[in-house]
């Protein structure tokens, strides 16, 4: 599989950076997890918008899925398709479609909860609901001998583990530091996202959506330094093969 970041900043985007999005690539299939604003644009350095075989968004935040909106309207006019099967909680179907309007036929939802498990030509897809301020579902894809999970948005009462101790790469919300933990706060900070990986065994640890303006280096220090291994920070085209 291949991993390529779309957007990674938190909440709202830089001045040169797009918000959650990430294309997966394997199994024959293209899918993008989540579709924040700016990912749109950035996708389609990467393939065109009519090879998007599915969509997964975590959570109805719009800094996670608000550019469904641009590619509702590209396959609907520009492209004339129908059917493309996008995956997302309830709460973030009913917010898309008080901006859209009827999604369908250009849209095909399936709301999901973690009892589903979703198969995408040579992908599986499975899901866990983390500990976030509105229902979120973090995201297991494996295919072509590989795991890849996504953490979505989650304070730390949830784990990879929940997804079991094979995940070769951990993409990893991190949007604060130490100093930002607390009582009721459901982000993760860079030392809790990488003890988080450390405890459930993962191989690799990609950390993301983080606030525009953020100290970057604080980050990785951070992550680091509880993850016990060299980590990677989410870039805007970065790529990684798993």
């Amino acid at each position: 599989m291949k991993l390529t970041i779309l957007g990674c900043s938190g909440s709202f985007p830089g001045p040169a950076s797009a918000c959650s999005g990430y294309l997966v690539q394997g199994g024959g299939v293209n899918v993008v997890l989540d579709l924040g604003p700016g990912t749109l644009a950035n996708l389609q350095q990467h393939i065109s918008l009519d090879a998007i075989d599915a969509v997964v968004l975590s959570h109805a935040h719009p800094d996670h899925w608000i550019d469904l909106t641009g590619l509702e309207t590209a396959w609907t006019y520009a492209l004339e398709r129908t059917g493309l099967p996008v995956y997302g909680t309830h709460q973030t179907l009913d917010k898309a479609s008080c901006v859209i309007g009827d999604l369908a036929p250009t849209l095909d939802w399936t709301d999901i909860d973690d009892a589903h498990s979703v198969t995408v030509g040579g992908l599986e897809l499975s899901f866990s609901p983390t500990e976030h301020y509105v229902p979120t579902l973090a995201v297991r894809v494996a295919g072509d001998g590989a795991a890849l999970a996504y953490s979505a948005d989650t304070g730390p009462g949830w784990s990879f583990s929940e997804f079991g101790t094979d995940i070769d790469l951990g993409l990893c919300e991190a949007t604060n530091l130490e100093q930002d933990e607390g009582d009721g706060v459901l982000h993760l900070s860079a030392r809790q996202a990488g003890a988080m990986a450390r405890a459930a065994s993962v191989g690799r640890l990609v950390l993301t959506h983080f606030l525009p303006g953020a100290d970057l280096a604080a980050y990785r220090a951070e992550g680091e330094a509880a993850f016990g291994a060299p980590l990677d920070l989410a870039a805007i085209h970065a790529t990684y093969d798993i």
